[in-house]
């Protein structure tokens, strides 16, 4: 099976070196041209995988049509661009393997809907989990969920994708698998305004804990499973990005705890703190299936602008409750 991978960012790039580790080719599309030329001329990423040696067996292009042989493409760019690469792309039937997190502006749909909207005789796949990209290419073990409706399709992938230190478990519940990694996202943010705030690690804990109710309530009115939301692509990959400065949604977080505001933080990082341009999208998304997700609406507030002392205070204000995910 001969693999694509469309983005050449730190994740596409590292699951470039996980597809060739058995010295199969790969093909990586990514916009940049320093990039390609990098790749192909000295094997590595100095943009965005800085010191990671690449696999000779991975190859770049910048032109999307030299994709058209692969037997399965991975898409690994930013949620809110995934539409506009797919329109270009040349899929056909092609099996799509969907890496990126999020939920599409203006239409709230998943990036596995995304993809099927545009592609409609494509197989859908979702890989996503705990993962940091430069651990990952460094051969370090990463266990991830992946999803897909065709148990057929979904074990051809596992086992090629599969290695000594990249471990993926099957699934088949797609949307559940999506909606970890989109909203683990917005809580990232979340739990660095903790620490940027100085909150302590009791407050960290208990966000965690009540995001990933608000993550279970979302989840099952979207039609996805408890098991997969309590497993790697959910609860997963939450305490992965919720505890460590290597998130970019977490970094995020720290400065706006800290007071900073959100433009100047997004301004001028070659790589997307995705939880930043899901999070206005999900409340909405929350709202049209009538579910309360309070620590996204503070997400929110704080990206507007809010204090932070106030949103705090807010949230401690809200009134006393059962303990449940309902």
């Amino acid at each position: 099976m001969r693999i694509g991978v469309i983005g050449g960012g730190a994740w596409g790039t590292a699951l470039a070196q996980v597809a060739a580790q058995g010295g199969d080719p790969v093909l990586l599309w990514a916009r940049e041209s320093e990039v390609v030329a990098s790749i192909n001329a000295s094997h590595e990423n100095p943009l965005f995988l800085k010191g990671v040696a690449l696999s000779h067996d991975v190859m770049a292009t910048d032109d999307l049509a030299a994709l058209a042989g692969c037997d399965a493409l991975l898409v690994v760019v930013p949620a809110q661009h995934v539409r506009a690469v797919l329109v270009e792309a040349p899929v056909g039937n092609t099996p799509l393997v969907l890496c990126a997190k999020g939920i599409e502006a203006g239409t709230q749909l998943l990036v596995g809907e995304v993809a099927a909207q545009v592609h409609p005789d494509a197989p859908i796949a979702v890989l996503s989990g705990p993962t940091f990209a430069h651990e990952v290419a460094a051969g370090l073990p990463t266990a991830v969920t992946l999803a897909c409706a065709d148990a057929n399709l979904g074990a051809q992938l596992v086992d090629r994708l599969a290695g000594p230190s990249f471990r993926p478990y099957l699934s088949n519940d797609v949307i559940g698998a999506e909606i970890g990694g989109a909203v683990k996202n917005v809580l990232a943010i979340a739990c660095g305004v903790v620490e940027g705030a100085g909150l302590g690690l009791n407050a960290r804990a208990a966000l965690i804990a009540r995001g990933f109710a608000e993550m279970t309530r979302f989840g099952l009115a979207r039609g996805g499973r408890a098991e997969t939301l309590t497993g790697l692509s959910g609860l997963g990959d939450l305490v992965l990005t919720c505890s460590s400065v290597n998130s970019r949604n977490f970094a995020l977080g720290v400065g706006l705890g800290q007071g900073q505001a959100a433009a100047g933080l997004l301004a001028g990082k070659l790589s997307v703190a995705e939880g930043a341009f899901t999070a206005p999208v999900l409340r909405e998304a929350a709202r049209a299936v009538s579910v309360e997700m309070p620590v996204v609406d503070a997400v929110c507030a704080l990206l507007e602008g809010a204090p932070v002392g106030g949103v705090v205070e807010a949230l401690l204000a809200r009134p006393l409750r059962v303990e449940d995910v309902a």
